[in-house]
């Protein structure tokens, strides 16, 4: 298994959501997350959000 970088790690997966409708990636708080304030964005916004998947 390759060795995994801490900078990039964050890089790539820390703050970052996904909107479950129009799957864009938005970068956000995880509490103002969990809390409903961030929407997703464009005509189709929601504010259900995931985490991005670490594959």
């Amino acid at each position: 298994m390759a060795q995994q970088f801490k900078e990039a790690f964050d890089r790539l997966f820390k703050n970052k959501f996904v909107d479950k409708k129009s799957g864009r990636v938005i970068k956000a708080n995880p509490l103002k997350v969990q809390a409903g304030k961030i929407r997703g964005r464009g005509k189709n916004a929601t504010n259900r959000l995931r985490p991005k998947r670490k594959k």
